[in-house]
């Protein structure tokens, strides 16, 4: 597998925690992850306050608005404005979802982009052209959806497709395959085995809300539940300790609890760490 551009485990870092994070160094967080649309152009003593805390850790972007699905032109200043952003705070990747949400306006949700061969095509170009604009690679995450309109392949079959067809990385989210299992009706270690995870440069975990036996709803605003986890520890059999970020975007509960999610990150990796050592004394 390639070399991951942050490693261990992460957090979201979101306004709610400059104030809890000030002064501090959780030694557990390795990492910690913005939406670039929440801190472009920040100014003011907020704005210094975040310079500070990046100039001290390593970031990552998983971005809100790309759309790279959407069927409006690709708006490439705001390309260019995460570009400059990147450079600004030194950011080690930028990562957005598999989907859309815009065209004529903002939709404020992420809509599922169609499984079919056209939107392959579509959406690889607009990927690849992101890339060039940046001068790096990006990550694209598998992301949760309630209905797949126009479907012509299988979701797996499509991930894949654009992520070869772009020659992007990829942003393994667990809890999203989770989700989507129970919502449609597939297995979730199937398909988890089924991704192109020598692509990943780093995975997503979090909690979610049940809104019924077979409904699922991905909330980022629970916590991690224990079959979530343990597809986790199913990733990290399978493909190795891979640096994985909790996300956690509404009802945030105080750092102490949020920092007992990334402990349980951090026994995992550290689990398979031994278990890849004892392989490797013993080959």
């Amino acid at each position: 597998m390639s070399q991951f551009p942050v490693h261990g485990a992460g957090l979201g870092y979101r306004r709610a925690l400059m104030g809890p994070l000030a002064g501090q160094n959780p030694a557990q967080v390795n990492f910690y992850e913005v939406a670039p649309e929440n801190w472009i152009g920040l100014g003011g003593k907020m704005g210094r306050k975040f310079r500070a805390f990046t100039e001290q850790h390593d970031f990552v972007c998983h971005g809100l608005s790309l759309s790279i699905g959407s069927p409006a032109p690709l708006d490439e200043a705001f390309v260019r404005r995460v570009k400059q952003f990147m450079r600004e705070h030194d950011i080690k990747l930028y990562s957005e979802h598999l989907s859309y949400c815009s065209d004529e306006g903002h939709l404020y949700d992420l809509m599922p982009i169609p499984f079919t061969e056209q939107a392959v095509s579509y959406v690889a170009e607009r990927i690849m052209r992101v890339q060039d604009i940046l001068g790096e690679r990006i990550a694209m995450e598998n992301v949760s959806y309630y209905a797949a309109p126009g479907q012509q392949m299988e979701e797996i079959d499509f991930v894949n497709a654009v992520l070869e067809e772009a020659d992007c990385l990829l942003h393994l989210d667990v809890n999203n395959i989770y989700v989507n299992s129970i919502n449609h009706g597939y297995n979730a270690e199937e398909f988890l085995y089924a991704m192109p995870v020598e692509r990943c440069a780093y995975i997503h975990i979090a909690g979610h809300y049940n809104e019924a036996e077979d409904l699922i709803i991905d909330t980022h605003g629970a916590d991690v539940i224990d079959p979530v986890w343990d597809l986790l520890d199913k990733t990290y059999e399978r493909f190795g300790v891979i640096p994985t970020l909790l996300e956690r975007d509404f009802n945030i509960p105080p750092l102490e609890e949020l920092l007992g999610e990334v402990d349980t990150i951090v026994a995992y990796q550290k689990k398979w760490s031994r278990q890849d050592n004892a392989l490797a004394r013993n080959a």
